[in-house]
């Protein structure tokens, strides 16, 4: 079983409109304390999975960009500390294509960081001012090559499905990207998430995004350009060239375990008798930091994930990659042979109707299937 480590950081410089991560705006931030957090409770879960091998160590948030390179090469260095960790272990940060953050990539390398995961979001401008974003077409793409120069592995992000965007300019901005890609795309339709300034707007009626049917002719156009080019999707909003896949985001996909250190990071860990439990940190920042200095860690008590519930995530995240998902997997999760879980009439009819292919030992999805995944989950749940 894969182990990764997902480091939080919760500040940026703005809220994105679209965004519902826990992310918060300071201007004040004690870096020393911070960085003294990250270390004990990296302790308190070194402690907690003895023995264990770091596979991955993703640097998420927020905008992990804004760390001092200090702190990433303190953390980087205790982990190497407290566990054994893989020959070739992946390490990743998120990143902004803002001029401040682009000046830092080659003391974050020289930190340990040795993939980088660029949030350029869209190359057109008025798109981007849309989405709260503070960089430019022209420095996402000097972002772009910047971190080509440095990084062995580069990924960058796009959102598609925003308002009024047609197929021909989606074709253009699409085109463009893979000109310039190295490796690893993400692309991620808009959604409306409750509890965003979207959300409110979109109610408003301030704005539209797609419908139905041209949100799922932007999805064929990219599944088709980027399986053309070489980066076929491995997951429903991951392309790679083979061999470049995040590693991290495999662990979660395949149901591996990975513990979440910094305020909100949530983690899946599973304990010597096989029960695998739900882990969790205060979201508040400030809370989180107290929860640290007076016990060592500053996570809620952990919760204990029943056998359904094992089961319907190991379905969740396993049916969104190409690859498949394992029956094996399933029964492992559940704790019970597959004819108790999975529903063989249910299964024959999605095959029938083209949303999953047959085969004795894996479910896997159709690209026809991708498009309503959701529905398909529900169905199996």
């Amino acid at each position: 079983m894969a182990f990764g480590i997902y480091i939080h950081w919760p500040f940026c410089k703005s809220k994105c409109p679209y965004c519902d991560f826990n992310s918060h705006v300071s201007e004040a931030i004690d870096h020393k304390r911070w960085m003294q957090s990250y270390l004990k409770e990296i302790d308190y879960w070194a402690n907690l999975t003895e023995g264990r091998v770091v596979d991955t160590v993703f640097f998420g948030g927020g905008t992990p960009s804004l760390m001092q390179s200090e702190t990433v090469a303190e953390i980087l260095a205790h982990i190497q500390k407290k566990w054994r960790v893989s020959n070739d272990w992946e390490v990743t940060l998120e990143a902004n294509p803002t001029s401040f953050e682009t000046e830092k990539f080659r003391d974050f390398y020289a930190a340990g960081v040795n993939r980088v995961s660029i949030g350029v979001q869209s190359l057109y401008e008025a798109d981007l001012k849309f989405l709260g974003r503070e960089h430019s077409p022209d420095q996402a793409r000097f972002a772009i090559a910047e971190a080509q120069k440095i990084f062995p592995r580069v990924s960058f992000d796009l959102i598609y499905a925003r308002p009024k965007q047609t197929l021909d300019a989606w074709r253009t901005e699409l085109s463009e990207a893979l000109q310039m890609a190295s490796g690893h795309l993400s692309m991620y339709q808009l959604t409306i998430e409750r509890g965003t300034p979207f959300h409110t707007r979109h109610a408003r009626g301030e704005f539209k995004i797609p419908e139905q049917d041209l949100a799922a002719d932007l999805y064929d156009v990219t599944q088709d350009m980027m399986g053309q080019a070489g980066y076929p999707a491995y997951e429903i909003s991951n392309h790679a060239i083979v061999g470049q896949e995040s590693r991290h985001n495999l662990i979660y996909w395949r149901y591996d375990d990975y513990v979440g250190v910094g305020p909100g990071a949530h983690g899946r860990l599973t304990d010597q008798d096989g029960q695998k439990f739900a882990t969790r940190g205060h979201r508040a920042p400030d809370i989180w930091l107290d929860k640290v200095d007076a016990d060592g860690h500053g996570m809620h008590p952990f919760e204990p994930v029943n056998a359904l519930a094992r089961y319907q995530e190991a379905l969740m995240m396993g049916m969104r990659l190409r690859e498949g998902l394992p029956l094996s997997r399933l029964v492992d999760a559940y704790g019970a042979p597959i004819d108790d879980i999975l529903s063989k009439n249910k299964i024959a009819t999605l095959v029938k109707e083209g949303i999953l292919e047959a085969h004795p030992d894996m479910l896997k999805t159709t690209p026809q299937g991708f498009k309503c995944l959701n529905a398909v989950l529900a169905y199996l749940s």
